[in-house]
């Protein structure tokens, strides 16, 4: 099983790439996120084209998040689901191919001094309490918006204290990985230097100044089975590119 996750930032934008992206790779499963789109403007028929069944969520302009696969997708659900007001679409989760898939858009935070960042640090606890409830292989795949540790920074002592790499913020991941769950890339790549998201701005890219905050969190015994877990820079290139690049896992 090939299972990857991608924040797409604007589907609609980006649906000729994307197509292009899953010809060549021929990913099982697809973790989507800031589709940033309605569910009736979703590209659903071209990916039904391109051999994909699809749960969404989504809203307009921001947020978004979906899952593509090429087995039928069942048992979704949409959203926490734990009472709590909340109406910013950053979590579908499905059952495909003997797998519960769990897409996430954990929120950005602004800084450290917004009142966004404690409703960030609350959805993680509410993300774990949520993932609590399932048994069974579990894969907690998304735009986590947080690096694990300095080992996912190009720049620890720039970005120290700073939203993505706060001491915060790195709690409440582990807090989720304490399920347990289990870094899929950090089990295979334990080395660190190797990045997920790089700024838009000035030359980041180019440069490789960039974060892992994309990850692929799976349950022991499914990350037990992964064989490879790649980054694809070369998604991340070209003037209509997202910022973010894909995280490809394959499982036996």
């Amino acid at each position: 099983m090939k299972l990857a996750t991608w924040n797409i930032n604007s589907i609609r934008a980006r649906t000729d790439r994307l197509i292009g992206w899953l010809a060549a790779e021929q990913p099982d499963i697809l973790c989507l996120q800031e589709t940033k789109v309605e569910d009736a403007q979703f590209p659903t028929a071209a990916l039904e084209k391109a051999g994909y069944h699809t749960a969404i969520y989504g809203q307009k302009s921001y947020n978004g998040v979906a899952i593509a696969s090429r087995a039928p997708i069942t048992d979704v659900q949409r959203g926490l689901s734990d009472g709590v007001a909340d109406d910013e679409a950053r979590l579908i989760a499905g059952t495909t191919l003997g797998v519960r898939v769990v897409c996430v858009y954990v929120p950005n935070g602004g800084d450290l001094t917004s009142d966004k960042f404690p409703y960030k640090l609350a959805w993680y606890r509410r993300l774990r309490a949520f993932c609590e409830r399932h048994a069974g292989d579990l894969v907690v795949a998304g735009d986590y918006n947080v690096t694990a540790d300095d080992k996912d920074v190009c720049d620890p002592v720039k970005w120290a204290g700073h939203i993505h790499c706060s001491e915060p913020e790195r709690a409440a991941l582990a807090e989720v990985l304490g399920l347990p769950l289990v870094d899929v890339f950090r089990r295979l790549h334990p080395e660190g230097g190797v990045y997920s998201w790089w700024d838009y701005r000035g030359v980041a890219f180019f440069k490789n100044q960039g974060l892992r905050i994309d990850h692929i969190l799976a349950t022991p015994a499914l990350a037990e089975r992964a064989t490879a877990c790649t980054i694809d820079r070369n998604a991340r290139k070209g003037q209509d590119a997202s910022d973010h690049a894909p995280v490809i896992a394959t499982f036996t």
